[in-house]
C-alpha cells in the first residue's frame, strides 16, 4: 500500500462481511498493504452516479484518453483485427516463464502483466493481455507502473516495502470516488479517503480514488476494504492497483488515473482475469 507505513496490513476481518456486486453479476473464484477500515456504509454497484460526489471527475476522462488497455477488436467469429500469437506464445514473449505461466488458471482470458524495471526498483510497465475465442492472445499496450519502495519479494512481509511477486487473481474493485464502468463488483465508500503523504512528501489524497484488489492474502469476492488475512497479519495484506500520487508505494502497484480507469473498463469477471506481477527475472522463473 502506499498510504499506511510499516503497519500497513488492516485488523482482523469482521463476521460475515457481504459480497459486493457489480454492473455485471458475480465475483469469480479465487487465487494486499493498503489501508483500514472494514464498513460498509456508501456502498453502490454500476455506473458512476451523475449527482454524487466525485462524478464530474470521473466524467471528465474523455474516451481518448481510457482506451491505454484496450486491446485490437475482436470479430464476432473470434477473429482479431490486429496481431496476435496462438496459445501462450505471446505470454512467454512477454517474459513469462514456465512456473509462472503454471500459475495462470486455464480459464484466465485476460492477463495483467507487471514487470518491474529490476529487483529492487520501485518502476516498471504494466500490459494487459487478452485471450480471444480463437485462443490468440492480444497484447495491450504498455503503460508506465510503479511499486513498492524496495521492489519486489517472493516472500512478503507487513512494512517490508516490497511488492508481492506472483500471480494473483484481481476481481474486485472499489474507491473513493464512483464506479468509472468497470464490469467487476465495486465498492464505493468514504473509507477510501487518506490524508497522509508518500515517500517524496506528495499528497496520497487521490490515490485511493479508484483501486483494484489484488488477491494476496485476502479473501476474494468482497470489498478491497476487507480485513481478512488468511495467511495471517504478519504476512501483509491490501495489496491494490490503485491511482499513481507521484512516488513509489508500501507494497501496491499504481497506474496513471486514466490508466487505470481504462483497466477497470477494460475487465471483465467472466474472463477470470489475474495479475502476474514481479521483476523480470521472478517473472522469467
Amino acid at each position: 500500500m502506499s498510504a499506511r507505513g510499516a503497519a500497513g496490513a488492516r485488523g482482523v476481518p469482521a463476521a460475515g462481511a457481504r459480497e459486493v456486486r457489480g454492473a455485471a453479476g458475480a465475483p469469480g473464484a479465487p487465487a494486499a498493504e493498503a489501508r483500514g477500515g472494514g464498513g460498509r456504509a456508501g456502498r453502490e454497484a454500476g455506473a458512476a452516479l451523475a449527482g454524487s460526489p466525485g462524478a464530474a471527475a470521473v466524467a471528465s476522462l474523455t474516451a481518448s484518453s481510457v482506451t491505454a488497455f484496450a486491446a485490437p477488436p475482436v470479430t464476432s467469429a473470434g477473429r482479431t483485427v490486429g496481431t496476435g500469437g496462438t496459445g501462450r506464445g505471446v505470454l512467454r514473449a512477454a517474459g513469462l516463464g514456465p512456473k509462472t505461466l503454471a500459475r495462470v488458471p486455464a480459464n484466465a482470458r485476460q492477463v495483467l502483466v507487471v514487470k518491474g524495471a529490476g529487483p529492487d526498483a520501485n518502476r516498471g510497465t504494466a500490459r494487459l493481455y487478452t485471450r480471444t475465442e480463437a485462443g490468440g492472445w492480444l497484447p495491450g499496450r504498455a503503460r508506465p507502473a510503479r511499486n513498492a519502495l524496495r521492489g519486489w519479494t517472493d516472500d512478503h512481509h507487513s512494512g517490508d516495502l516490497r511488492s508481492p511477486a506472483g500471480v494473483y487473481r484481481i476481481g474486485d474493485a472499489g474507491g473513493l470516488l464512483p464506479n468509472p464502468g468497470t464490469h467487476l463488483p465495486y465498492d464505493r465508500s468514504d473509507e477510501f479517503a487518506e490524508d497522509g503523504t508518500g515517500f517524496t512528501g506528495e499528497s496520497l489524497a487521490t490515490a485511493f480514488d479508484h483501486v483494484l484488489a489484488i488477491d494476496y492474502n485476502r479473501v476474494a469476492g468482497v470489498s478491497p476494504l476487507d480485513r481478512a488475512r488468511p495467511l495471517g497479519e504478519e504476512r501483509g495484506g491490501g495489496i491494490w492497483v490503485h491511482v499513481d500520487h507521484g512516488g513509489p508505494t508500501h507494497g501496491c502497484v499504481s497506474l496513471a488515473r486514466a490508466d487505470l480507469v481504462a483497466l477497470l473498463r477494460e475487465l471483465r469477471p467472466q474472463w477470470h482475469p489475474v495479475i502476474a506481477m514481479g521483476d523480470g527475472e521472478r517473472l522469467a522463473r
